[in-house]
């Protein structure tokens, strides 16, 4: 019986501790995205900002799809579950709010975007990882739904979710990289655009 609990509770530390690795490794993988173009991201630099070798890493995630993967999943959380508040909250959708916190957000965290669109635009996304992405791309869709519902507005909801999901991506796709903007102004066209859109929306 001690024999059998102090294996439990070894699996339970050895458990915690690949646990603690692969928040280290993400942690990291964050960081390289932060300060480096997406293209400049490897597997080797994020494990030398990790502290660990690149073997370890494919331990934890099998090619380098999944784990950009898993670090977007984490660094969007926050966005995602604030804007699946808005919705509940609010008795009209509030798309403005909706709308100002996309923009800002993927505008002021410009690698998970980078991450985004790496995921639409490569042609060899493991099908596991397809799955993963189609889940949150559907819960997306569905809120939006819900949003639209609430507005009562015309037609077919879920054309209305996919036409302001892909306007939203466009939005932030606006005067990237421009030479001659400052991100201050940047910020501020996507804001006047997005702004347009939701008078789109909105019922005269």
């Amino acid at each position: 019986m001690v024999l059998m609990t102090t294996k439990s509770v070894l699996a339970e530390l050895k458990e915690k501790e690949k646990l603690a690795r692969r928040l280290i490794i993400i942690e990291a993988a964050e960081k390289e995205f932060t300060e480096k173009p997406f293209h400049k991201v490897s597997m080797r630099t994020i494990a030398k900002r990790a502290g660990v070798s690149p073997a370890i890493i494919y331990q934890h995630f099998p090619d380098q799809q999944t784990m950009f993967a898993e670090t977007f999943l984490k660094g969007t959380n926050q966005i995602f579950e604030k804007i699946y508040a808005i919705f509940d909250a609010s008795p009209d959708g509030g798309l403005e709010q909706v709308v100002q916190a996309w923009i800002e957000y993927f505008t002021e965290r410009d690698q998970y975007f980078r991450m985004l669109m790496n995921f639409f635009l490569t042609g060899s996304v493991d099908p596991g990882l397809f799955e993963k992405l189609t889940v949150i791309e559907r819960n997306i869709l569905d809120h939006l739904d819900i949003m639209f519902r609430k507005m009562n507005v015309e037609g077919n909801v879920r054309d209305h979710s996919h036409c302001l999901f892909a306007s939203l991506t466009g939005i932030v796709a606006t005067f990237r990289n421009h030479p001659a903007k400052s991100a201050g102004q940047v910020m501020q066209h996507r804001q006047k655009i997005a702004r347009n859109l939701v008078r789109l929306y909105k019922k005269p």
